[in-house]
């Protein structure tokens, strides 16, 4: 499994109708990726002045955010990630490790070192952020699909989008409060460079156009309102 990435993400906000009709033009050139659908876990880390979300709404050139990631609810035994996510003029920059959640709950608190390119840059964030702690829990199920002939340009729709701070534990059942509207996805297309014709058309003619979307900046907004 690959644990650095380079790409962009471009987010489209859809509706389900769009999305629909969208998945009919794009069959033939897709496929649905290994896992199908499944519901992705995540903890937001930041400072206790939410320094880095706040940073992140500005829409700097540059941001970054950590997280603890599991795919459904976890145990101190299930393998979680612990991710580093950097942002700099449209191009994203994601370094992950993989371990048991016991030891990435102990690593993320402090309480352990671990050694390797991938951890040095860890380690540097969260000596950078003193104080960062678990800030936000966001949950939601995705459907991922890749193109077929270029299995690396991966697209992925995100519903049921919901976010509580309180409880932030990967152990704990999936629950919160929604982002979106009943009748609304979040679709990324991933891509190393541009994307295929076919796809730029299909997006044109369902009137799909990119958005700035944050999971976690759209949960802080709705915490603060």
């Amino acid at each position: 499994m690959n644990n650095t990435f380079k790409r962009k993400e471009v987010k489209f906000l859809l509706t389900k109708d769009q999305q629909k009709n969208f998945m009919k033009a794009i069959s033939q050139n897709i496929e649905s990726d290994q896992f199908g659908e499944y519901t992705i876990c995540n903890i937001y880390y930041d400072t206790p002045d939410a320094r880095l979300i706040r940073r992140s709404i500005e829409k700097p050139i540059y941001k970054e955010k950590m997280r603890l990631r599991s795919y459904g609810k976890a145990d101190d035994d299930t393998k979680v990630f612990v991710e580093l996510k950097k942002k700099y003029d449209g191009v994203v920059y994601k370094r992950r490790i993989a371990m048991p959640m016991g030891e990435a709950r102990d690593y993320v608190a402090g309480d352990s070192c671990r050694n390797g390119q991938i951890e040095d840059e860890i380690n540097y964030f969260m000596e950078m952020y003193q104080g960062i702690s678990p800030a936000m829990y966001i949950a939601y199920d995705r459907m991922a699909y890749f193109v077929t002939e270029d299995p690396e340009l991966r697209i992925t729709f995100d519903d049921n989008i919901l976010w509580r701070d309180e409880d932030i534990n990967l152990s704990s059942e999936v629950y919160g409060n929604s982002i979106l509207e009943k009748d609304q996805c979040i679709m990324e297309i991933k891509c190393a460079g541009a994307m295929p014709l076919w796809l730029v058309k299909a997006l044109a003619e369902n009137k799909i156009y990119k958005t700035s979307f944050s999971k976690y900046g759209k949960a802080y907004l709705q915490k603060i309102s």
